[in-house]
């Protein structure tokens, strides 16, 4: 297996970081993340001009052909500016689904129940830049077992002359979940996890409040109670409670109420727990960008900072930490760099993507914590970079199952 990125992913890396380092600093991350729209449509131009959105997809929705090591590539630098913009809901999670759908669809040679135009209709749009799409999916259980998705959002069929089915349910902490255009939701039909198609507007949803609408720049759903009178004759809305997650990205949960939805592909359990797990490994990689500038900023700060005049970094205790710092991160680096491996071999197992969360969870919490220590009461304000890097580590481990689930998953014993 080759450990190394290639000179063009390499030179994507490098031209993204010189593109965010003009304009992404703290004091410009903070006036985008209070922005009505909680992102910045200029950084999301610049993600798009630079072939982001299209990494994944087939050429022929206009996508790049790329591989999941290009996306875990890109996904470090963009971990490492604690970029809010809606790439990893759009392209990676709701993208991811969509993507898996149609080459399901292809592989069955016709014989499958999936609506693979619908699909690559959206996709062609994700790519694009041109919409932002969201996957709804965890239930708010502490898990993205699709196993474990059993009743809370239940597909039933609707009456004729409508979209053929109708979503009741609530799905928790979906990112972008507020503002996209489309949603990506699974829920159970028949008693088995499928996937659905939830467009704007769908059940009477208000127009958005602000922003570019087609982009998803505002709130896409109803944001009050559930209306009545929707398309089934009863309540047919969509509720979002939006809210800012604690690193800085906007998220809602979403409630549904008989939303009228297209079936993309029903028996869906395998289709979804594969796009998850490649989700995961492009998660892990943001955790570990942030790592590695945590640790970056750490070294350079005790090098720097002096106390009885000598730096403090050549305190034992202090040169310790540093050293537990390095360790961590190797060592997270290391799995992400050996399941991404596995991912682009075709190689990855539910254990595999488990084994990933759990090393990025605990040695990003670890030396987050590490960070903040070395830097002292500085290390805990909200002007320095620290405490919002370990932020983007702690959210990114809350995201489809956080440490100590995947270690339970592994056959660890509670603690």
């Amino acid at each position: 297996m080759d450990f190394t990125f290639t000179p063009e992913q390499d030179g994507l890396r490098a031209a993204l970081g010189r593109a965010l380092t003009r304009s992404y600093d703290l004091d410009n991350r903070k006036e985008i993340i209070a922005s009505p729209t909680g992102w910045s449509e200029d950084v999301w131009t610049t993600l798009v001009d630079m072939g982001l959105t299209a990494i994944p997809f087939p050429e022929a929705v206009g996508g790049a052909a790329g591989s999941i090591v290009d996306l875990v590539a890109a996904a470090e630098v963009l971990g490492a500016h604690i970029v809010v913009e809606p790439w990893v809901p759009s392209v990676v999670l709701a993208g991811g689904v969509l993507a898996a759908v149609v080459e399901r669809s292809g592989a069955s040679a016709g014989g499958g129940t999936e609506d693979a135009g619908l699909a690559a209709h959206w996709l062609t749009q994700i790519a694009e830049g041109s919409v932002v799409a969201a996957l709804a999916h965890e239930e708010g259980r502490g898990t993205p077992d699709p196993s474990l998705h059993a009743n809370t959002a239940e597909a039933v069929p609707a009456s004729a002359g409508d979209s053929g089915h109708v979503l009741t349910g609530e799905k928790a902490a979906v990112l972008a979940g507020a503002s996209a255009v489309v949603l990506v939701v699974t829920a159970q039909l028949d008693g088995k996890l499928a996937v659905f198609l939830v467009e704007r507007g769908a059940g009477g949803g208000d127009a958005a409040r602000s922003g570019d609408a087609a982009r998803g720049g505002g709130a896409a759903w109803d944001s009050g109670a559930a209306r009545t009178g929707g398309a089934n004759g009863g309540g047919s809305a969509i509720t979002a409670q939006e809210f800012t997650t604690i690193d800085g990205r906007r998220a809602a949960h979403l409630r549904f109420d008989r939303t009228p939805a297209l079936l993309l592909a029903a028996d869906s359990e395998d289709l979804v727990r594969d796009a998850i797990g490649g989700a995961v490994v492009v998660l892990a990689a943001e955790a570990v960008g942030a790592m590695e500038r945590l640790l970056a900023t750490t070294a350079e700060y005790v090098a720097t900072r002096k106390q009885f005049g000598v730096p403090i970094g050549s305190f034992q205790a202090i040169a310790h930490r540093l050293a537990d710092m390095k360790i961590a991160f190797t060592k997270a680096n290391a799995t992400l760099l050996y399941t991404t491996a596995l991912a682009e071999a075709g190689l990855l197992t539910p254990r595999d993507v488990s084994v990933l969360k759990a090393q990025v969870g605990r040695y990003g919490r670890e030396l987050g914590e590490a960070a903040i220590q070395n830097h002292g009461g500085v290390g805990m304000t909200d002007e320095l970079v620290v405490g919002h890097l370990h932020t983007r580590i702690l959210a990114v481990n809350a995201l489809l199952g956080p440490a100590e689930y995947h270690q339970r998953v592994l056959g660890a014993p509670r603690t």
